[in-house]
């Protein structure tokens, strides 16, 4: 016999080599994290190394486990105790079942602690989690609750011309109470103050980067593109799945008369990924907000706060976890909005979107990556490392992406070699603020860099005598091109 049959299917378990009465708080821990995450077993007669030693008055351990556990936790969590034996050795077993009436606490020494599982240990709960947890135990969900804001200093007209564009149906007054948008006193709930045009939840933001090579920090020019997004989480979606777009490029391959157009990303994995991440994130999280970064082989959408059942996903089939909501009211209002399907199917089908491309193969295979406190969904681009003809989206990135990566990794280096570091940057900023609006003024550059008149003359007499940009027409109505 070893460790795994002892422990038989748990997915999280501790040991420890004999019952110390005397320092409850060294095993405690494990039964109130195991309780407030997703369960777990307790085993008595293992050390440290996995060696099975077992314990020499299992039974009368087990009594004392029993009262320990109901004199230290609070309130007093539902457990089981059962015996394992290996030949002449016996093993204590404590099965923790996850919890309802969740924060339960280790009591003694005079204090008064809530334990979290964080990978194999069991931690402190953080004031963020330890929210989330009274939340638990009451029933109630961070997005039902009354939020601190006016409802009447509000407006939805965002909510409301996207609901009737995507139903057909028009937005009602009754829709407010029915929709989660207020209680039923005309209070305004937090899912409300997510939604309103111009929400007040300050850390309810969209940070997106269109990062220059694999890393934060490949080379000269680190960030091709940076935008953050605030206002209704409608609009942080519309926002974020464009940014995507716009920094993304398509491949097509000849097949026939015709062509296949081949997406660095699938639409609907990137649709996907974006709403699980602003509906299931964390809201009682301060000074944490979503995160789409994208390289050049990847996108990263970052959410704060792990999966709802504190589960890890390392090893799990993907296709078979229960869909659970940590903000059921978002949840509702996104279904509605035909966003999302109400049984929860966001695995499954960013999954499928990518297999049904004619470019995937398994090490294009999304990667979901959980913890207690974040959750990160890593999207392949599937065009990587090909030599298929490109199309690039006819928008700012035709430019930015397609120009300034060949200029800042070629042309400046090779054509600019006396430039510094930080007149290599002036000159990337030019040439995005010239690709992003080829009829920008010199006075416009000038304002926008914060230089003098002499200073941004010359960087576009250096520019020009470099061949790297040309004006085309008078210096008035005329137009920039980058070469």
């Amino acid at each position: 016999m070893d460790i795994k049959q002892l422990i038989g299917e748990a997915t999280d378990y501790d040991k420890k080599v004999a019952l110390e009465t005397k320092k409850p708080k060294s095993w405690c821990k494990s039964i109130s994290a195991f309780a407030n995450c997703y369960g777990g077993r307790l085993v008595f007669g293992v050390a440290n190394d996995d060696a099975l030693v077992g314990l020499s008055d299992a039974e009368g351990d087990a009594e004392k486990i029993s009262e320990i556990i109901k004199t230290h936790l609070n309130p007093i969590p539902e457990f089981e105790l059962s015996f394992e034996k290996d030949k002449d050795k016996t093993f204590v077993i404590v099965e923790v079942m996850k919890g309802q009436q969740t924060p339960y606490y280790y009591e003694g020494d005079g204090q008064l602690i809530a334990f979290m599982r964080i990978g194999n240990e069991s931690v402190p709960a953080t004031p963020s989690q330890l929210r989330e947890l009274v939340l638990r135990g009451s029933g109630e969900s961070y997005d039902s609750l009354k939020s601190r804001y006016d409802f009447s200093n509000m407006s939805f007209t965002k909510l409301k011309s996207v609901y009737k564009q995507r139903t057909g149906n028009a937005f009602e007054d009754t829709d407010y109470e029915s929709f989660g948008l207020i209680d039923e006193k005309g209070n305004l709930t937090n899912a409300g103050a997510l939604l309103a045009d111009e929400s007040p939840v300050r850390h309810s933001r969209l940070f997106c980067t269109r990062w220059n090579g694999l890393t934060k920090a490949s080379g000269i020019v680190d960030a091709l593109d940076d935008k953050e997004y605030t206002g209704s989480l409608v609009t942080l979606l519309q926002d974020g799945t464009d940014f995507v777009r716009n920094n993304s490029k398509k491949a097509w391959r000849k097949v026939g008369d015709g062509r296949i157009e081949m997406p660095d990303y699938p639409d609907r994995a990137v649709l996907e990924g974006v709403v699980n991440a602003l509906i299931h994130r964390n809201y009682m999280e301060i000074g944490s907000e979503v995160h789409i970064d994208m390289f050049d082989d990847r996108i990263e959408i970052y959410s704060p706060g792990g999966m709802v059942s504190g589960i890890s996903l390392e090893g799990k089939d993907l296709l078979k976890i229960p869909s659970k909501r940590r903000n059921p009211i978002l949840a509702d209002i996104f279904s509605r909005l035909k966003y999302m399907e109400r049984r929860g199917s966001g695995f499954k089908k960013i999954l499928a979107d990518y297999e049904g491309q004619v470019e995937f193969d398994e090490s294009k295979m999304p990667v979901f990556d959980a913890d207690n406190d974040d959750f990160t969904l890593t999207l392949y681009n599937l065009n990587y490392g090909t030599n298929y003809a490109t199309q690039v989206n006819e928008n700012v990135i035709e430019n930015v992406i397609e120009n300034v990566i060949e200029i800042s990794e070629e042309k400046i280096k090779k054509l600019m070699p006396e430039y510094s570091k930080k007149k290599l940057a002036k000159a990337y900023e030019i040439l995005k603020m010239i690709s992003e609006n080829p009829n920008i003024s010199i006075d416009e550059l000038r304002i926008a860099l914060d230089v003098t008149d002499r200073t941004i003359a010359r960087y576009i007499s250096e520019l020009k005598d470099k061949g790297i940009i040309e004006r085309k027409g008078p210096d008035n109505g005329g137009r920039w091109k980058i070469r």
